[in-house]
């Protein structure tokens, strides 16, 4: 088959974790695709209280693709769910991926909108999006549990990344990675067919997660994953 005739695999999407309104508001201006309300103050997967979640949601009024992280309990996971956030991410550490027969009472407490997170200090996620497909999950993302230095790349081999955004695809579920990115990692983690790319202090001023969102690094940001459209005016 001639190269053009490829079918173009779509790019993948910005998603931008804000920890209020306004950092929220920014991000939509600012062309986010995705806004994701958590508190990084609280570490990788820190809930944020529903009334402010609601607020992040009015706040970006059908601008971007909402989600919000709750705790890994079907009554967190509902309050959040009511907030009106379009997807509810909560974490599913070692422990937790032991006990698949939980997972549907999980999912069902948000259903079709459950993402779940998983670590890549934990090691490769791709045997478990069968279970979690089974089970109602919306999709998955993989991160990292520790803010402190080390990327996603550095914990987690193309090979285990590839598995695993292959996996959702077969399994119908969106696919995300996050985990202390840097614009440079568009291109690389790109290849592996992601849904979404998920930034927080690789996108904040002098990239410390706990400082605010800086508008310009996300512009910069997009225009590492959309190389081949010009910027809107």
């Amino acid at each position: 088959m001639p190269a053009s005739n490829v079918p173009l695999r779509p790019l993948p999407r910005l998603l931008v974790s804000v920890r209020d309104p306004a950092e929220a508001e920014a991000a939509r201006l600012a062309g986010a695709d995705l806004i994701d309300a958590k508190d990084p103050e609280r570490g990788a997967l820190g809930a944020l209280d529903p009334a402010q979640v609601r607020e992040v949601v009015a706040r970006v009024a059908g601008g971007a693709v909402t989600s919000a992280v709750a705790d890994p309990e079907p009554a967190a996971i509902a309050a959040m769910a009511a907030t009106g956030v379009d997807w509810v991410k909560t974490g599913l550490d070692t422990l937790r991926r032991r006990e698949p027969a939980a997972f549907a009472a999980l999912a069902a407490a948000a259903p079709n909108r459950l993402i779940a997170v998983l670590f890549a200090e934990d090691g490769p996620a791709a045997d478990l999006i069968p279970q979690l497909a089974q089970a109602g999950f919306a999709g998955a993302m993989i991160d990292t549990a520790g803010k402190h230095g080390a990327r996603l790349p550095d914990l987690a081999p193309p090979g285990d990344l590839a598995a695993f955004t292959q996996a959702c695809r077969a399994h119908g579920l969106m696919s995300g990675l996050a985990g202390s990115l840097r614009v440079i990692d568009i291109a690389p983690l790109a290849e592996h067919g992601p849904d979404y790319l998920g930034f927080r202090g690789g996108l904040c001023r002098d990239f410390d997660r706990r400082s605010g969102i800086d508008p310009l690094r996300i512009a910069e940001a997009l225009r590492a994953l959309r190389p081949n459209q010009r910027d809107a005016a």
